[in-house]
C-alpha cells in the first residue's frame, strides 16, 4: 500500500517545498524536504486509510495543484478556474510539471497544518500508529514532531503558521474531524 501513495506523496511534498523553499544550501533543502516528506506522510495516511483508499486515488488521480498554486499566487495571479488552469500548465509546461497532476490539495493542506501545529502533529503520528500503516515498519517522523533548531532553520517558511494559512484553512476542519476521539483508522 505504501508504493500506492508514493507519488502522490513525493508530488505533494516537492509542491510545498517548492511553494515554501528552504532559504540555505543543500542541507538546508534536504532538511526541509523530509520535514515536508513526514507531514505529507502523515497526512496521506490520514486520508487515504486503506488499501482499497489507496487503489482508489491511483485510478482517479488525486487532483492536481491549480488551486493551491492559485491560492498561494503560483500560477500568476487571476482568478481560479481548475480546467484552465490545468489546460494553461499543460500548455505551458509540457511534462516538465506533469509531477503537479500528482499533488493531493487535502494531503497538502493537513500536512500544513501538522507543520504549524506541533500538537495535531502528535496526534496524527500516534493515530497513524494506531491504524496499523507502521506495523512491522519502523518509521519515526522526529523531524516532524521533534524539529531541532537546524530543522527549524532549514524550513522556516514551510513551518511558519501565517505564510502557510491559506494552505492549512482550506481542509483543515476535515483534518480534526478525522483526528476526533473515538475514530478509527483502518489500514
Amino acid at each position: 500500500m505504501l508504493a500506492d501513495l508514493s507519488p502522490l506523496i513525493a508530488a505533494t511534498a516537492q509542491w510545498l517545498t517548492c511553494a515554501y523553499p528552504s532559504g540555505g544550501g543543500a542541507l538546508a533543502s534536504a532538511l526541509c524536504e523530509v520535514q515536508a516528506r513526514q507531514a505529507v506522510t502523515v497526512a496521506a495516511w490520514l486520508r487515504y486509510p486503506t488499501p482499497m483508499d489507496a487503489a482508489l486515488v491511483h485510478m482517479a488521480g488525486p487532483g492536481g495543484s491549480a488551486r493551491l498554486d492559485w491560492i498561494t499566487g503560483a500560477d500568476g495571479g487571476g482568478s481560479y478556474d481548475t480546467r484552465a488552469a490545468e489546460d494553461t500548465r499543460a500548455t505551458q509546461d509540457g511534462d516538465d510539471h506533469a509531477w503537479r497532476t500528482w499533488v493531493d490539495e487535502v494531503v497538502a493542506s493537513w500536512a500544513a497544518c501538522l507543520l504549524t501545529d506541533p500538537e495535531l502533529a502528535d496526534l496524527a503520528v500516534a493515530a497513524v500508529a494506531d491504524g496499523g500503516h507502521m506495523a512491522g515498519t519502523p518509521v519515526e517522523f522526529r523531524r516532524l514532531i521533534a524539529p531541532d533548531a537546524a530543522d527549524r532553520r532549514a524550513a522556516a517558511l514551510l513551518r511558519h503558521p501565517d505564510l502557510l494559512a491559506p494552505v492549512a484553512e482550506l481542509h483543515h476542519a476535515q483534518l480534526l474531524e478525522r483526528l476526533r476521539p473515538g475514530q478509527a483508522l483502518i489500514a
